[in-house]
């Protein structure tokens, strides 16, 4: 096995250019092969060191964000699974702000691009869009690719310390106001008057 991790070194410092190219690209291409982000973050970090890895890895998965809201925008019904998530998860009435998704997304085990589908209803607009997703992208990023190790071998208590501190943050950062269509609380009252 350390041959051929010695060898993958090698590789990579030899080829460099096409070794960050492919680790990028491979960014893009996890979403297909359903490889969670936090992997491809820490062997980021394992490949290119912390700094570099950190780099290739927040281009990649804004790369990775950039592809989702074109595939969203041409191809809406194939996302329909993804929307019915959404709604389970956090219904119809909040939007979520962009500090809440970044803790979000520093959360494993919640999908990348369900986040990535609040951040499109949230901001509107593609420039607004591709700035957000730039921002939630960094802290994942750095925090797996330069601790990421540190963090798989954690044990169960400084994992559940882990967990309530996000939490915690997800409830300091969240918006302050929420704004309900006319629409949505009349439509909800003529569902009670039915039942």
């Amino acid at each position: 096995m350390d041959e051929k991790l010695n060898v993958l070194f090698v590789i990579i410092e030899t080829h460099w250019w096409l070794a960050s190219l492919g680790f990028i690209i491979f960014h893009i291409v996890r979403q297909v092969l359903f490889i969670p982000v936090v992997i491809i973050c820490i062997a980021g970090g394992a490949l290119f060191g912390g700094l570099i890895g950190s780099i290739y890895s927040i281009v990649g998965l804004t790369l990775s964000s950039l592809f989702f809201y074109f595939l969203y925008h041409q191809m809406p019904r194939i996302f329909e699974k993804v929307l019915a998530m959404k709604e389970r998860w956090f219904g119809n009435r909040g939007n979520l702000s962009v500090g809440q998704i970044t803790v979000l997304r520093l959360i494993p085990f919640i999908h990348f691009h369900l986040l990535s589908l609040v951040l499109i209803e949230t901001t509107k607009t593609f420039s607004k869009y591709a700035r957000a997703s730039l921002l939630t992208n960094i802290p994942l990023a750095i925090i797996y690719t330069v601790f990421g190790q540190f963090i798989t071998e954690f044990s169960p208590t400084a994992m559940v310390g882990v967990l309530i501190f996000l939490s915690a943050m997800l409830l300091i950062m969240r918006q302050k106001v929420v704004v309900m269509k006319w629409e949505q609380f009349f439509q909800k009252e003529k569902q009670y008057k039915r039942g």
